[in-house]
């Protein structure tokens, strides 16, 4: 689990693509598939979509499940382009929370989401967020090499809010 650094393009900082706010509820997880695919559809990535949108659609129901805070708050969704790679970032409130891949029993319906994105990404890590809670990520190598001159945010694919 590596933090991915630079967007190859010499200024060593990540490049924001979108995001969107999210209210912690299960729908919220459909809504960010749907803004996710309309944003990969713009982009037209060199890697997997699908992919990406069950990876974030694991992370967000995560965060959904298992973010906490005294007041209201929202889980808060951010990708990037960082040279060649795709970051996606999902943040959720509260106190930093240990994040870790288990293996569920065979009978278990759940715990299986950080294995899928451990089996799919090229990268993912978890730590502190910066507005405190906790945020998990993963990045997906090489998605914008069958692009070079892929649009660079705004559009469908831009920022969010629900």
């Amino acid at each position: 689990m590596t933090r991915t650094n630079g967007t190859g393009d010499g200024s060593g900082v990540p490049l924001p693509l979108g995001g969107m706010v999210l209210r912690p509820v299960p729908k919220s997880v459909g809504c960010a598939r749907r803004w996710f695919r309309r944003f990969s559809d713009s982009q037209r990535l060199g890697c997997s979509a699908d992919d990406c949108v069950l990876m974030l659609s694991e992370l967000v129901t995560n965060a959904v499940l298992y973010g906490q805070a005294v007041e209201s708050w929202r889980v808060r969704v951010r990708w990037y382009r960082v040279g060649d790679a795709l970051r996606v970032e999902v943040h959720n409130p509260g106190c930093p929370a240990p994040v870790r891949l288990r293996t569920p029993e065979a009978t278990e319906a759940h715990g299986r989401g950080l294995l899928l994105v451990d089996e799919l990404a090229d990268e993912w890590w978890a730590g502190p967020s910066e507005r405190s809670g906790t945020v998990v990520a993963f990045v997906v190598q090489r998605a914008f090499v069958a692009v070079k001159d892929a649009p660079r945010g705004g559009g469908a694919g831009g920022w969010g809010h629900r």
